[in-house]
């Protein structure tokens, strides 16, 4: 391996981030040889990168037929939400005892443009300012286990969070949540930070099971 060639970790996160953002979707194959060539690597790290991700739900490795990024089913994007509602919790608790007044204001700065995309009806806008909102309230927590966990799973029902943000009326009903999360993290109230998080994934884990029984339905 030469001194600038990217580690497997390296390239395991550049994976990871190109399945958040959607560049890399359910089902799809990762061939180790288009990765070689994208990241410039060699076979071997490619390799030791898939296997990583591989052990953290996001890829499955298929007998004789390489990998593919894992699709993750509705009752399995329930759980992960629950598991986030948990963490997430922690983190925005932290974040109430620890923010910064610079912090603060950028907080303010996420929760003005959700605002405006809602009132605009910028969904776009608006999905990536809640998941850049989310991504700063575990940055601001500093609790660096936590949000470790939290930015794996995220990464395993990406596909599921995109649909939520395009289900009508849901930005409507988010923006209040969002904005009752950076008011008690503000106001350095860690219990309703905390509270807060846990009423936004509530209702989250809510309009996923909503979809669980239309799509039941569709199916009968």
């Amino acid at each position: 391996m030469t001194t600038s060639e990217l580690t497997s970790a390296a390239i395991a996160a550049l994976i990871r981030q190109a399945i958040l953002d959607g560049e890399f979707v359910p089902n799809q194959r990762l061939v180790e040889a288009d990765l070689c060539e994208l990241y410039s690597a060699s076979r071997a790290n490619v390799r030791g990168a898939l296997v990583d991700l591989a052990n953290e739900g996001l890829v499955e490795r298929l007998q004789n037929r390489g990998a593919r990024v894992r699709a993750v089913s509705l009752a399995e994007a329930i759980e992960i939400s629950e598991v986030r509602m948990v963490l997430e919790g922690l983190c925005a608790y932290k974040a109430a005892e620890r923010v910064t007044p610079e912090e603060e204001a950028e907080l303010h700065e996420i929760g003005k443009a959700m605002k405006d995309a809602v009132a605009s009806g910028d969904l776009l806008t608006y999905s990536t300012s809640n998941k850049l909102l989310h991504a700063r309230v575990g940055e601001i927590s500093r609790q660096t286990t936590a949000n470790q966990i939290i930015q794996r799973v995220r990464a395993q029902i990406v596909r599921h969070q995109y649909r939520l943000a395009m289900h009508p009326g849901r930005p409507a009903v988010s923006l209040p949540e969002h904005l009752e999360i950076i008011e008690a993290i503000c106001a350095h109230d860690p219990d309703a930070a905390e509270a807060a998080v846990r009423r936004h994934m509530r209702s989250v884990i809510e309009t996923l099971q909503s979809t669980a029984r239309r799509v039941e339905g569709d199916g009968a």
